[in-house]
Formats: structure tokens, C-alpha cells, sequence
């Protein structure tokens, strides 16, 4: 805990202020964006910007990570709280805090707990397909912002002021560093300036409003947004704690997948090492932090903080020094944050969205493994046609039961000499040679109840199109563990085989597997030999 800070230098001040200055320009608007995502009045989104990473600098280890509103995050929470209460209601802002306590609070028991490993069961395929559903769904959300009304039925100058904000932001992620970069600016500071150009572009909205007077022509703005720092909050609903268990759980979970994704990218960059466990506390702490400000869930964000690192963020103090800002932003007279215009906020909303649409995940899986893209359109399909909730249950079903298929149809090889060598090798990809007398199998997966019985069907394949062997060889080199129903199955095969008049032969057991066998009834059964390597065993059968 503070570990960045016992070995701070004055060297990495100027990174982080600069860093600092930056991200709290970007976060009013994508903060108050995100807030209207998730059903909130806009300034929730700003308060929860100020203390959740503050609280996430005392426990996180990500030096340049930026917690904080994120859109996928922000859709869960409205698709959660609107099923309990209005849009807009006291009880709604209440519930959505208290679907932040509940997240965080399960995120710090998985820290306790030691769970982090458990985000390694969520596939990338899978978690793609999440993203890019939540995605649209989110566009398609904010179609009705942009444009003034439903469709067809647009309004003029809402509609006309949301589709420029939406080119003009897509040009400027496409086209703008690199004109600016051939103008002659440097590459960092290009860079830069595509990044901020959705601020820019929501202060250009702004001063339209009071030009041309957009308000009196019925273009919506985001209303009066009240100044001051978030009061303490804490009112809980007590009849909704049962209904938000469930749901706190999942959204904590993706917070943890969200956060761990941006983290690592930037550690590899930064040749840092982050801590799952402690990433969990830090996460969850901020999560109770942004209750604590009658906010909303949070978790780190990609875009932003690749936006912090490349400003020159260099530890957490970047991060704070951005809640700062944004407090004294709240403090100041907020009157110019009334004007900003609900078509332009939609619009950095659907562009910062439709930025996630990634396809190379499906493209390779498509390419790679079939399973895997069916799971990434499976998910992304769940996710636009049922809901965010049910996307999540789907990729974590998908997850495991693909790993659970996976694990229980082994891959088992039968393997044949190299000529003139001390080598086996599957005789299906190389020229080896076999002695119709010795059947030898590799089995290349742990033994566990959830596969011995395919195993034991392949066994017994083998042997039938194997008539004349009279030994039977298990090449163990890829085996770790044999659980018990694996062990009372080979003790069956054994005691089969032996009636058959068939050896039953192990080689290159692996010692931890060896000492879990002799604290058994098997080796003393065994109808054959351990041998230590299939080419001893090869010899010694002849």
C-alpha cells in the first residue's frame, strides 16, 4: 500500500501533473457521458471521478491505470437498476450506489480470498464477443439523444448539431494526428490532440448553444448540474439487497476483466508487475468509495488510461491530482456545464463505443478454432438480444463449458519408434514404426472423473484395431494428477487386461503422480511394469 509513494522522485512530477491536467479535461465530458448511460443525472458521473481513484491509488498496483465511469460498466448498471425503478427517481440513484457497495464489497472479498485467478476462466474470444455487443447496444441507446427523437422522427438542429459532432469525431480518430503530424507537429503532442478532440468538440457544441440559442430552438442540454462536492451518501435501500446480490456479483466481475485488461496492457509497456489480488481490493475499495459519493459502479478504462500513460503519467499521483481538478471544477461556478449539449455528449458516446467494435479477435478465432468464434457470436448476440446480465451468464457458460468439452475429450496419440533413434512420435504425423505386439498410448491431459471414460473408450478402440497386442503401454509424460475416479479406472482397465492376458504398462510417470500412485492399491496390482522411458519400455517388451 503507497509503495509508489515511499519511493517517489521529483523527476516524476512533472509526467504526472501533466498526465493529470489532461485526463480531467477528458473525464467532464466522458464522465457526465457515461452518467447518462447508466440513467444518472451527469454530475454523478464526475463524482464518481474523484474519489474511487483516490482510494484506488492506496490499494491498486497499476502505476498508470485510470479509475473511473466506463461504458460497458455504466450499460450494466442501467440494465440492473432499471428493472427495480425509474429512470431519473430518488430510488434509482440510491440503488444504482448500493449496486456499487455490492460490487465493490465482492471484489474485496475475492482479494481477501485470494481469487483473482478466477478472471483466467472468462476466454478472450468470449469477452471480445461482450464488449462489441455491449457496444451496439450502447450506440443504439443513444441514437434517440443524438438525433432529438425517435426515429424517424428527428429533431432539426439536434439531429443536424449530433451527426457533425459524429463525423467530425470520427474524422479526428482517423485523420487528425496524422495531418497533424505532416503539418509538422511533433508525434506525442499529434497524438495528443486526436485523444482530446471529443473535449473539443463538447466545448464547440457549448458555445453553439449560446450563439445560435439552440436551447430556445428545443436542443436538449444536460440541464442544471449542481455545484459543490458530493455530500456523504449513505442511503441503502434495505427490501433490494437480495435482488442486487446476484447482479453486484457479475458486474463486479466484468469491473475486475474491464480493469485487469487495461492494466496489463500498460504493465507489459511499463515492465511492471501487477498483483491480481491487490487489484481486487484496490477495485473494490473504489467501488465503496464511489457509493460513499452517491455514485455509481466503476472500473478502470482502456481509453483513459492509455490517455494517462501517454500524457506522462508515471504513478498514481496523476490520478490524483485529476480528482483534484475535477473537485475544484465542482466547486467553482458550474453554470457553463448546464449548456452542454445532450446531441454532441451522445455523440462522443456512440464514437467512443463503436471504437470497441474489434474484429481481429473473431477474425483469428474464426480462422483458428470454430468453437471459439461461435462463443464470441453466441455472446455478443446474447448480449443485443437478451440483455447485458444474461450476454455475461452466457460468456461465463460459454468459458467453462468450453473449457469443461475441452478437458474432456483428450487428445491420445499412438505412438511409434523413430528409426535408428531413442525417440516416439505419434504415428499419425510421423514415419515411426510399431511392433504389433506392444500397443503404446500418450495421453495428453490430466486424468479426472470428468474424461476417464473417454479416455477408456479410446483404449478400447485402439485395442480392437490392435488385435495382436499382448502389452498395453500408457506413456504418462503429459499427466500431472490422477484424481480418484481416475485411479479406480485404471485399477478397472487393469484388472480387464489382465483377464484378456494383456500387460498394462506405465512409462515416464511424473514423481508427483508416482507419489500420489504409491499411497495406492495400484502398482502393487499392476499387471506389467513402470517403466522411466518409453524407449526402456520398448526394449524390455521385446
Amino acid at each position: 500500500m503507497l509503495a509508489w509513494l515511499r519511493n517517489y522522485r521529483r523527476a516524476l512530477l512533472p509526467g504526472d501533473i501533466s498526465a493529470g491536467i489532461v485526463v480531467a479535461m477528458m473525464m467532464i465530458p466522458q464522465g457526465m457521458a457515461y452518467a447518462l448511460v447508466a440513467g444518472l443525472p451527469p454530475v454523478t458521473g464526475i463524482y464518481a471521478s474523484i474519489l474511487p481513484p483516490i482510494i484506488y491509488a492506496l490499494f491498486g498496483t497499476s502505476m498508470t491505470q485510470s479509475v473511473g465511469p466506463m461504458a460497458i460498466v455504466s450499460l450494466m448498471t442501467a440494465a440492473v437498476v432499471g428493472q427495480m425503478a425509474p429512470a431519473g427517481s430518488g430510488l434509482y440513484q440510491v440503488l444504482a450506489a448500493q449496486l456499487a457497495l455490492v460490487s465493490g464489497t465482492v471484489l474485496l472479498l475475492c482479494g481477501v480470498l485470494r481469487l483473482g485467478f478466477l478472471a483466467n476462466f472468462f476466454s478472450r474470444p468470449v469477452m471480445s464477443g461482450f464488449t462489441v455487443g455491449s457496444a451496439l447496444v450502447i450506440a443504439w441507446g443513444q441514437l434517440k439523444p443524438l438525433l432529438g427523437a425517435d426515429l424517424p422522427h428527428w429533431h432539426g438542429p439536434s439531429a443536424a448539431l449530433g451527426l457533425t459532432a459524429v463525423l467530425v469525431l470520427v474524422f479526428s480518430r482517423s485523420h487528425l494526428s496524422p495531418l497533424l503530424k505532416a503539418g509538422g507537429v511533433r508525434a506525442a503532442r499529434a497524438d495528443m490532440a486526436a485523444r482530446l478532440a471529443p473535449m473539443f468538440v463538447v466545448l464547440l457544441g457549448l458555445l453553439l448553444v449560446q450563439v445560435l440559442g439552440l436551447e430556445a430552438k428545443g436542443v436538449h442540454t444536460t440541464g442544471t448540474v449542481p455545484s459543490g462536492l458530493p455530500r456523504l451518501n449513505l442511503a441503502t435501500s434495505p427490501g433490494h439487497w437480495q435482488q442486487l446480490v446476484q447482479p453486484g456479483m457479475l458486474v463486479g466481475f466484468v469491473i475486475f476483466l474491464m480493469s485487469m485488461s487495461a492494466a496489463q496492457s500498460l504493465a507489459l509497456k511499463r515492465n511492471e508487475k501487477l498483483l491480481s489480488n491487490h487489484e481486487l481490493a484496490g477495485l473494490g475499495a473504489a467501488n465503496v468509495a464511489s457509493m460513499l459519493s452517491g455514485a455509481f459502479p466503476v472500473t478502470g478504462s482502456m481509453s483513459r488510461s492509455a490517455v494517462n500513460f501517454a500524457a506522462g503519467a508515471q504513478t498514481p499521483l496523476a490520478s490524483i491530482i485529476t480528482a483534484c481538478l475535477l473537485a475544484l471544477a465542482l466547486v467553482a461556478p458550474t453554470g457553463w456545464l448546464a449548456l452542454l449539449p445532450m446531441p454532441v455528449l451522445a455523440a462522443t458516446i456512440i464514437v467512443a463505443v463503436l471504437g470497441m467494435l474489434e474484429l481481429d479477435t473473431l477474425r483469428t478465432a474464426w480462422r483458428y478454432d470454430r468453437g471459439d468464434a461461435l462463443a464470441w457470436f453466441a455472446t455478443g448476440a446474447g448480449v443485443v438480444a437478451l440483455g447485458v446480465e444474461a450476454g455475461v451468464l452466457i460468456g461465463v457458460a460459454l468459458s467453462m463449458g468450453t473449457l469443461i468439452w475441452r478437458a474432456s475429450r483428450p487428445h491420445i496419440a499412438v505412438l511409434g519408434r523413430i528409426a535408428g533413434s531413442e525417440h516416439f512420435r505419434n504415428i499419425e504425423r510421423y514415419p515411426a514404426e510399431t511392433r504389433p505386439e506392444v500397443l503404446m498410448l500418450r495421453v495428453d491431459a490430466n486424468l479426472f472423473f470428468g474424461n476417464v471414460e473417454a479416455v477408456q473408450e479410446r483404449i478400447e478402440d485402439e485395442l480392437r484395431s490392435h488385435p495382436d497386442a499382448r502389452h498395453l503401454v500408457l506413456a504418462m509424460t503429459a499427466v500431472s494428477s490422477i484424481d480418484t475416479t481416475a485411479l479406480f479406472a485404471l485399477g478397472e482397465l487393469n484388472a480387464t487386461l489382465k483377464r484378456r492376458g494383456i500387460g498394462l504398462h506405465l512409462a515416464e510417470v511424473k514423481g508427483p503422480v508416482m507419489d500420489r500412485l504409491r499411497q495406492s492399491d495400484l502398482l502393487q496390482a499392476l499387471n506389467g511394469d513402470v517403466f522411466l522411458s518409453i524407449d526402456i519400455a520398448d526394449k524390455k517388451l521385446q
